[in-house]
């Protein structure tokens, strides 16, 4: 009976740390999957990692407990049976760790996915930039060749002419790139 106490304990003690870590897991899910949340990957990592160091932990007491619920055991039935229901909880711990990093896992993934659709976003902004600011820079390169025969040099018209252009093509480029979302 003491052996069936201190393995009952044992194992609640594992209900008890696998619960907190559910609801460790639950709650990074959650924020996770919040919008406009920061991308807990590292927190993510830690506590696989502590899912590990869990298991390693649970993992040893299954062949005992196995040992000592055969029915070949020494032991009186009535302990054998008590003990079995200790290895249903062991059993039943080790099955919500094995959920719990599976968990993590598809974490992990949609934390993986989520931070290369944000990197997508963020090159699109940056493309878009780059195009917008790409057209008066081409416009001021033609005009910094210097040469003689262009028509437009010598007019009063030229240099506003040449910058109206310049703003009507990149404003023109941000009310496209808002349009599609990129800006």
């Amino acid at each position: 009976m003491v052996l069936h106490a201190i393995a009952d304990h044992v194992v609640d003690t594992y209900i008890d740390v696998a619960q907190a870590t559910e609801f460790d897991v639950e709650s990074m899910e959650e924020e996770l999957f919040s919008p406009r949340s920061d991308i807990p990957i590292e927190a993510i990592y830690q506590l696989k990692r502590e899912i590990v160091e869990l298991r390693r932990a649970v993992r040893p007491l299954a062949g005992p407990l196995q040992t000592l619920t055969a029915p070949r055991t020494p032991l009186p039935k009535e302990v054998r049976r008590y003990l079995r229901d200790v290895a249903d909880h062991h059993s039943g711990v080790a099955e919500r760790i094995n959920d719990l990093d599976e968990t993590l896992t598809t974490l992990v993934g949609a934390a993986v996915a989520k931070i290369a659709v944000q990197q997508n976003t963020d090159m699109r902004k940056i493309s878009a930039y780059i195009a917008i600011l790409a057209v008066p820079t081409m416009i001021a390169g033609i005009y910094g060749m210097n040469f003689d025969h262009m028509p437009e040099l010598r007019q009063t018209w030229g240099y506003p002419a040449t910058l109206i252009v310049m703003a009507t093509i990149c404003a023109a480029l941000v009310v496209a790139f808002r349009r599609i979302r990129w800006l």
